[in-house]
């Protein structure tokens, strides 16, 4: 198994739903790791594993955020490994068009 530190920047959605899986209710303080880089700096992060890697995805704000409004159904199957923030935002005409059931259908 290789070791990848994850960024915010770089999380994916397949990587986020590995997390919100683990950490339904969010993760505690005792779940962090601590350690340094090879720059030296001191990185937190907390550790999601799939078959293949471990993930080692740094803490934030923003991690926090994304776990809590997180719901895979929100993307598309395509998206799952694109990092979420190179994805482009819907819009609300979008969403509610996700959200209405097609007329058509009996």
């Amino acid at each position: 198994m290789k070791r990848v530190i994850v960024d915010f920047k770089k999380l994916t959605p397949d990587i986020l739903s590995l997390l919100v899986e683990k950490y339904p209710y969010g993760y505690e303080e005792e779940d962090i790791i601590t350690f340094k880089n090879v720059k030296g700096e001191i990185i937190e992060a907390i550790e999601v594993r799939n078959e293949e890697d471990i993930y080692l995805v740094k803490v934030s704000s923003k991690l926090v955020n994304s776990m809590a409004n997180f719901d895979l159904d929100d993307y598309d199957e395509a998206d799952y490994y694109e990092p979420i923030a190179e994805l482009p935002e819907k819009t609300i005409e979008e969403i509610e068009d996700e959200e209405t059931p097609d007329e058509n259908l009996i």
